[in-house]
């Protein structure tokens, strides 16, 4: 493959077969992302996204690292660590689902701080192009959690930061305080 040139879907599906399980593959406007498989710490913060998002619409769930076709300005298949979509949702979806009833993604950051522009910027403005109603970013580097949303013209028209400790306001449909203390 040339680096220098937008990976095709074609040639990023061989190279997400060949990977290990024991890695992330995803393709982000036409570059390819590998991640370590998340530690004990990113998964329970996935999981208490999921338990006040049920809490408060009991009609929508978590769906972890599921595959998604984002129809950004180029190439695009993501393993968001979570969708938050109604219940059922992706019971008749094939492995790189259309994201059409998917309410918000969530990324929490991994590894590196250099990884985690990642999902500071690529992700987040990859879903603004597909026009995801919602992102939150849980960011560990800076111990701060951050809602994107109102997408347009390729970029969210709307972000509120909240440092962890502090309510983050989730949008609608959620529209509720997102409690980020679990999160210290």
């Amino acid at each position: 493959m040339d680096t220098d040139e937008d990976v095709t879907v074609a040639e990023f599906e061989r190279l997400e077969l060949a990977a290990s399980e024991e890695v992330t593959v995803e393709l982000i406007n036409g570059r390819v992302y590998v991640a370590p498989m998340a530690d004990g710490e990113h998964s329970e913060f996935i999981s208490q996204v999921d338990e006040q998002i049920r809490a408060y619409r009991p009609e929508l769930r978590l769906f972890h690292s599921p595959g998604l076709t984002i129809p950004a300005d180029r190439a695009c298949r993501a393993r968001p660590d979570g969708a938050i979509a109604p219940s059922g949702y992706f019971r008749t979806q094939p492995p790189w689902a259309d994201p059409a009833g998917v309410a918000m993604l969530v990324e929490v950051t991994a590894g590196r701080e250099s990884d985690a522009d990642i999902d500071r910027t690529e992700k987040r403005d990859a879903y603004a192009q597909a026009l995801m109603p919602a992102y939150l970013l849980v960011d560990r580097h800076r111990a701060a959690s951050t809602i994107h949303w109102h997408p347009a013209d390729g970029s969210y028209r709307n972000t509120a930061t909240a440092v962890f400790g502090c309510g983050l306001r989730l949008p609608p449909p959620f529209d509720f305080e997102l409690d980020t203390s679990v999160f210290r």
